[in-house]
């Protein structure tokens, strides 16, 4: 089992109590540094213009942007996005803006891509808002694209979403391709065809045993060896000390931490679900060993309030992620 922690970065509402774009910049590549100085496998940014719940003006620092900057300001962590918007940048662009990022971290880039979801941010943005069977029609162009832009010279494409005319994608890498969502009939076929790996967000172990088998379903069907493919999944979590009294945990985080809601118990989704499961330490471990039982060999963290406070990212790192080596 490996694991990566999202770092800070504004969509969650979770840089709001620093007023200082700067230090919520700081803050931010802090998290990073921890990350990079302990167990962490990897570190991962959302792609998304606006904050959630609802979009107020507040900071969120652009997902390739930061990516970028995050690849020169650590040293050893791989570093992903959870996932990058196909509706955002053209797919020929995007595997140009891959393969840079790829070279300026060193080949520490793990590339995401999904489908896309924000309805507000795509209007915002300019962006044509289509329906589901469209996008989903662009996705699969997209990814089949990327995939042999990174692979093949002299591309010529011809779709009814995109098209390419031979260009020149160099330098030329071929960073692993992390495809987000559990779509059955597409998104699971496109990771069996293409993708290096694959991230289903419930974090529930049910849920992910049924999309694993699909996914091995369509590997048969395609001839491709579904252990080569890495399974994850990402939880939203406030681990606390074994012993502790979760109710007081809960009671203090939504003091300390206004704009994050918290359960007492289990470990939440990604969205609509925003809620961070307040937690043992031994808990979590045995809601990762179910994980781990159901396939899953990569689970992707995101912690709240560790802008402001890296003892939880510790105490996971601590206590959690030695179990699994």
């Amino acid at each position: 089992m490996k694991f990566g922690v999202f770092v800070p970065q504004g969509w969650r509402m979770d840089l709001v109590e620093i007023k200082d774009p700067v230090e919520q910049w700081e803050a931010m590549t802090a998290v990073a540094r921890a990350a990079d100085a302990g167990p962490w496998d990897s570190i991962w940014l959302f792609d998304h213009f606006h904050t959630v719940p609802e979009p107020v003006r507040e900071t969120v620092f652009e997902a390739w942007t930061a990516t970028a900057a995050l690849a020169r300001d650590t040293e050893r962590v791989n570093i992903g996005q959870m996932v990058g918007c196909n509706g955002y940048r053209n797919p020929a662009l995007y595997a140009k803006i891959a393969a840079t990022v790829d070279v300026a971290s060193h080949g520490r880039l793990y590339a995401g891509i999904g489908a896309g979801w924000s309805e507000h941010e795509w209007k915002a943005y300019g962006y044509p808002w289509t329906g589901l069977k469209d996008r989903m029609g662009s996705f699969t162009e997209a990814v089949e694209l990327i995939h042999r832009l990174w692979h093949e010279e002299d591309v010529v494409f011809q779709g009814k979403y995109h098209s390419v005319d031979r260009p020149y994608v160099e330098p030329r890498r071929q960073p692993p391709l992390w495809i987000g969502g559990g779509g059955e009939k597409v998104t699971l076929r496109l990771v069996a065809e293409y993708a290096d790996a694959c991230n289903f967000g419930s974090g529930k172990p049910e849920l992910v045993e049924q999309k694993l088998a699909v996914l091995r379903a369509h590997c048969d069907e395609l001839g491709r060896d579904y252990d080569a493919i890495v399974k994850s999944t990402s939880i939203n979590v406030f681990p606390i000390e074994s012993g502790a009294d979760p109710a007081a945990a809960t009671a203090k985080a939504r003091g300390r931490y206004s704009v994050q809601e918290f359960t007492e118990i289990g470990a939440g989704g990604g969205p609509p679900d925003l809620r961070a499961g307040i937690v043992t330490t031994k808990e979590l471990s045995a809601h990762i060993e179910q994980l781990a039982e159901a396939g899953v060999e990569y689970v992707i963290v995101y912690i709240p309030g560790v802008a402001y406070d890296h003892e939880p990212l510790q105490r996971f790192a601590e206590e959690v992620v030695p179990a699994f080596s």
